[in-house]
């Protein structure tokens, strides 16, 4: 929202540090007010009942859930009579911001005339590995499709050799490379010494899905999984290069197509999920733009010490410092993040959307979740 709306400021995330004694109590105090009973008496073990003793906690869960189902009728209720006329005020709203309620009567014409005749295309990736000392191997596939069918699958496997034969003493290689193994905590598990490690396998896979949406794609309307700017994205998984490649694939889906739709599986924006759950079914909300939530990253500097080349951005030559927060400024602006709820049983969930087409792709995802 507007930066006067203090509802939805952000803070950016602060150093790392161990917690002093008065933070540690607060903590405590935090944690007695969350759960409803005491940390110290949580870690006492002989509290803990028996596990075969089920008739007092069946009562246990029937009255947190009883007076769980109370709060969030209030918080609800709050919400709709505060937050929602905020959502829309001109002085803090984004662009279309507000609550809607879906046009019924456009649903069906989106089945027949979007969704059921291929008019919205699909990508989704995803990632295996193999993972083993000698090789590893990381395989990569994107499928994309739609109501009518599979429209393509691709893939691709990246190969990683730990050891590698040159005629020398094979025992000093193995030692090398233990030693270079030795920087990533265990098979399966990457450590941040790992630089082609499981963040930049993760960028390859969010480039691949957007870049087959943009370059594979022939539908209307795109859509993604996911946020469709993500942070491996953004800072190029620290390889300037892929930065610059994959925002500017960003950018051909944001500014120039426009028409497409990411949902978020799993939100975990406590806002987003407050003003959704007091949504009521065949609803949907446009909260703010997504440059809001990306701009918490801008405290981590990328490409700025010991880079003196500069980049083309349309023509204009600009330091690669300046590439994010351009990009943000004129990419992630016209990205907005809302939230919908399609049925009264089902949870809310969070879409992405350019501005001009925002209620068209809030049509969409409603009538998708219908089926």
């Amino acid at each position: 929202m507007a930066d006067g709306n203090p509802i939805f400021q952000r803070q950016a995330s602060a150093d790392v540090s161990l917690p002093t004694l008065q933070e540690t109590a607060s903590n405590s105090s935090e944690f007695r007010q969350a759960f409803g009973e005491e940390l110290q008496s949580v870690l006492d073990v002989s509290t803990w009942r028996p596990g075969g003793d089920l008739t007092d906690e069946y009562q246990r869960v029937e009255r947190e859930v009883r007076d769980a189902i109370v709060a969030e009728d209030e918080i609800q209720h709050r919400t709709r009579e505060h937050l929602f006329a905020k959502l829309s005020d001109p002085r803090t709203a984004v662009p279309q911001g507000g609550v809607y309620a879906a046009n019924l009567k456009l649903l069906p014409l989106i089945h027949r005339g979007l969704l059921f005749n291929g008019g919205v295309e699909c990508c989704d990736g995803t990632i295996h590995t193999h993972d083993t000392l000698p090789l590893t191997i990381h395989q990569i596939g994107v499928s994309l499709v739609s109501y009518r069918g599979d429209q393509g699958t691709w893939q691709h496997r990246l190969f990683r050799r730990d050891l590698r034969q040159r005629g020398g003493d094979p025992v000093d290689e193995i030692m090398q490379a233990l030693e270079r193994r030795a920087q990533r905590s265990a098979l399966n598990h990457e450590s941040g010494a790992d630089s082609l490690g499981e963040l930049a396998r993760k960028a390859v896979m969010a480039y691949a899905e957007r870049a087959i949406l943009v370059r594979r794609s022939s539908a209307v309307w795109r859509m993604g999984h996911g946020n469709p700017i993500t942070y491996e994205l953004l800072t190029g998984a620290g390889m300037m290069d892929f930065m610059v490649t994959a925002t500017q694939t960003l950018r051909a889906l944001i500014q120039q197509h426009k028409k497409f739709v990411f949902v978020a599986s799993e939100p975990r924006d406590r806002i987003l999920l407050t003003i959704g759950q007091a949504l009521g079914p065949m609803q949907y909300a446009i909260v703010s733009t997504l440059d809001e939530q990306l701009r918490t990253w801008l405290h981590q500097l990328r490409f700025k010490a010991g880079v003196t080349e500069k980049l083309d951005w349309d023509g204009e030559s600009i330091s690669p410092s300046a590439w994010i927060p351009r990009f943000l400024d004129r990419v992630a602006t016209q990205v907005v993040v809302g939230v919908f709820r399609a049925s009264p049983t089902a949870p809310a969930q969070v879409f992405y959307a350019h501005p001009d087409h925002a209620h068209v792709a809030a049509h969409i995802v409603l009538a998708d979740s219908m089926l």
